[in-house]
């Protein structure tokens, strides 16, 4: 099992702890991610997951993505990163 962190920055500030909360609701029904959370940290949105089945956070990163267009209805430039995966 693995941990990951991804972050997403560019989304606008006054959307952003909003969509932080749609997108871990949002995750309530992919439980093949197990613990999600996303979160503002003031200048970027993170993700933290536990999953056994993407081991590098590929999957994962398209996942967020989805989320994001699915919650956050004004489009904006940003990018998506793996910051950070550690073996549990």
């Amino acid at each position: 099992m693995v941990k990951l962190i991804l972050s997403c920055d560019g989304v606008p500030e006054h959307l952003a702890d909003q969509a932080a909360l749609d997108i871990t609701e949002e995750f309530t029904h992919r439980p093949w991610h197990r613990d999600v959370v996303c979160r503002w940290d003031g200048s970027r949105l993170l993700l933290e997951a536990e999953t056994d089945h993407d081991p590098e956070g590929l999957a994962l990163q398209d996942e967020f993505s989805d989320a994001i267009s699915a919650c956050i209805s004004a489009g904006f430039d940003g990018d998506i990163r793996v910051v950070r995966v550690r073996e549990l």
